[in-house]
C-alpha cells in the first residue's frame, strides 16, 4: 500500500461515495475501487461492506478508518512544518461555516488572510448548523463559524460576536420610516423566514410570541442572501442581523431599521475540536476575526 491508496480510502469514507472520493484524488472510478480492493486484501480484512446502499464500512473498516484519518493528519501537519519557509504560515487551513453568517463579510477577511499569509491555502465550505458541527468533530474542517453555538464532549468555542438584529424591508413600506420598531409593530405582517429547525428562526418566534406579534409566514430559507433577495422584489419583510445588511440596506432597494429589543440578537462563534491544538494558520485566522469585530 502507499500513501495515495491510503488518502483515496479516507476520503471515499469521508464523502460517502466512490466516485467523489476518485475524484477528490484524480482518479477513476475503476481505479479507486482496485485500489480499495486491492487494500483489503493486503490488510486481509474487509473494510466497506458494498451490499449495503449506500456503502458502509465494517467494525474493522471503522477502527481502520479512524485511525488513519488521525496518521494522516499528523503527517499533513509534518509537510507543513517541513516545507514552510521559517518565520512564515504555511499548510492549509479547512473552515466550515452556515450559509447565514454573511457572505461579505467572511469573503472579505478570508481574502485578507490569503493576501497576508500566501503560504496557507484556505478551503471555505457553507453548510446548515448541524454539519458544520460534524465537519469539525469529524476532522473535515479545523473551524467551524455558526450561530448559536453550543459546547460539548467534542468542541470548544471561542466566541467571535453578537450581532444585533434589524427589521428589514422594501422604501416604501409603511414602517420604513421609523427611527425604530417595536416587535408588536410587525403583527400582521408578510414574512420572510428563516428555516423552521434553524436557532435563529426559533429565536425570532419567541420574541414575535411574546409580544403578540402574529406574522404571515409566506417563504422560508437558510441563507441570508436569498432572503435579503426576496424582501428586495417585495416577496414581504423580514428580521436580520445587521452585519449582513449593512452594504445593501442603502434605501434604495431596502431599508433596515433598529427593533427596540435589545436581548434580540445573534451570538456567532467558532467551534474547534476539543483537546487538539490549533495549527498556527487556525490561530492567526481567529485573531484577525475577532480583530475585526473589535475595532
Amino acid at each position: 500500500m502507499n500513501l495515495e491508496t491510503l488518502k483515496l480510502f479516507r476520503d471515499i469514507v469521508r464523502l460517502q461515495s466512490f466516485s467523489k472520493g476518485a475524484q477528490a484524488n484524480a482518479v477513476t472510478q475503476s481505479a479507486a475501487s482496485q485500489a480499495i480492493q486491492q487494500l483489503e486484501e493486503e490488510l486481509g480484512q474487509q473494510l466497506i461492506d458494498r451490499s449495503k446502499r449506500p456503502f458502509a464500512l465494517t467494525t474493522k473498516g471503522q477502527v481502520y478508518f479512524d485511525g488513519l484519518r488521525q496518521i494522516l493528519e499528523k503527517y499533513a501537519e509534518l509537510e507543513e512544518a517541513v516545507k514552510k519557509p521559517s518565520g512564515a504560515l504555511g499548510g492549509s487551513l479547512r473552515i466550515a461555516a452556515i450559509y447565514s453568517v454573511g457572505l461579505y463579510d467572511l469573503t472579505r477577511l478570508m481574502g485578507r488572510f490569503m493576501s497576508q499569509n500566501t503560504q496557507v491555502k484556505v478551503r471555505l465550505e457553507y453548510l446548515r448548523p448541524n454539519k458544520v458541527h460534524d465537519a469539525v468533530v469529524g476532522g473535515d474542517a479545523e473551524l467551524g463559524i455558526l450561530s448559536y453555538p453550543k459546547a460539548d464532549r467534542t468542541v470548544t468555542i471561542v466566541p467571535w460576536r453578537s450581532e444585533k438584529m434589524v427589521f428589514v424591508c422594501q422604501p416604501g413600506h409603511r414602517l420604513a420610516g421609523r427611527s425604530s420598531v417595536r416587535m408588536e409593530d410587525l403583527d400582521g405582517e408578510t414574512f420572510i423566514a428563516y428555516d423552521a429547525d434553524l436557532p435563529i428562526r426559533k429565536a425570532i418566534d419567541r420574541a414575535l410570541k411574546q409580544h403578540d406579534a402574529r406574522v404571515n409566514t409566506v417563504m422560508e430559507f437558510d441563507n441570508i442572501e436569498t432572503m435579503k433577495q426576496a424582501v428586495e422584489v417585495g416577496a414581504g419583510v423580514a428580521i436580520l442581523p445587521e452585519p449582513t445588511v449593512r452594504r445593501s440596506a442603502d434605501g434604495r432597494r431596502m431599508v433596515a431599521v433598529p427593533i427596540d429589543l435589545a436581548d434580540l440578537v445573534r451570538p456567532v462563534g467558532i467551534i474547534h475540536r476539543r483537546n487538539r491544538p490549533l495549527t498556527p494558520a487556525a490561530q492567526q485566522f481567529i485573531k484577525l476575526l475577532k480583530s475585526e469585530f473589535e475595532r
